[in-house]
């Protein structure tokens, strides 16, 4: 796909779309980093209640603060991907090539990985 194809973007919608990629990776680090269960369970040993993975141990729950935070970027994900999809460049697109012209803008805006995450390699 190139610009021809999909015309430009205009700089708000690219601007909206990494900061969409940026909260995203944020709310990915987020939940990655907290306990397995929102509210506080007890865990269980590897053949009761379906673990396939062997035992899972006990979780103390969310804070309040850590349930806040998830809420505030769900929520800014949810703003931010309705302002670029009802962005009105896409108006400008031909239907058939949308889709084409979404995924364009969303590789050209992504963000390049880190040099420790995998699937790098380090220079």
């Amino acid at each position: 796909m190139t610009d021809s194809d999909t015309g430009s973007f205009p700089d708000d919608l690219r601007q909206l779309q990494e900061r969409l990629h940026r909260v995203q990776a944020e709310y990915r680090s987020h939940l990655a980093s907290l306990p397995w269960s929102v509210e506080p369970v007890k865990g269980w040993g590897r053949g009761e209640r379906y673990s396939h993975r062997g035992d899972v141990p006990d979780s103390p729950g969310w804070s309040e603060e850590e349930k806040e935070t998830a809420a505030r970027l769900q929520q800014e994900l949810r703003e931010l991907a309705g302002a670029v999809a009802g962005h009105p460049h896409w108006a400008t697109v031909p239907a058939e090539k949308r889709v084409a012209a979404r995924m364009d803008l969303k590789k050209r805006t992504r963000p390049a990985p880190a040099a420790d995450e995998p699937g790098t390699e380090a220079a």
